[in-house]
């Protein structure tokens, strides 16, 4: 029982360290208000025959100050997720991912999509910068789940 309490500790501490907390400004900007006019991007996530799996778009423009509604659509037969983070963000919170692949998201900037279901983020870039959306599911962002964000 101790070594699960521990190795739950070390996971959360992981996460914490990758930066997020809930509500708050990120370097990537900080959650949107959904009651404001915002723009609608629909992002699908699926797997194709030959094992690749992808977001289409893989990528995504965005003016600074710009709300975005993210529609995250899975059409896959896998779960998916999709993170919103820095590059330096995602890639500590995929180290803590390989250690707890079953890690349930409660972020702002993150939903994990059962097949055939669909959530959505609404976000407002505050900053400028070039910022990375990818599914953290141990494999798949190797398998080409990786985006971008490019905010001016």
């Amino acid at each position: 029982m101790l070594a699960v309490l521990a190795a739950a500790l070390a996971s959360s501490a992981a996460w914490a360290d990758a930066g997020h907390s809930h509500g708050e400004a990120k370097a990537f900007g900080e959650p949107g208000d959904p009651k404001k006019p915002s723009r609608t991007v629909e992002v699908v996530m699926k797997e194709t025959d030959d094992g690749e799996m992808l977001f289409d778009p893989i990528s995504v423009s965005a003016k600074k100050g710009e709300q975005v509604h993210f529609v995250l659509r899975n059409e896959g037969q896998l779960d998916h997720e999709f993170m919103l983070a820095t590059r330096a963000d995602n890639d500590r919170h995929a180290v803590a991912m390989r250690k707890n692949p079953d890690m349930e998201h409660d972020e702002p900037n993150g939903r994990r999509v059962a097949p055939g279901q669909s959530d959505e983020i609404t976000w407002k870039f505050s900053k400028s910068g070039e910022f990375n959306f990818a599914c953290l599911i141990p494999g798949h962002r190797e398998a080409g789940m990786d985006g971008t964000v490019a905010v001016k």
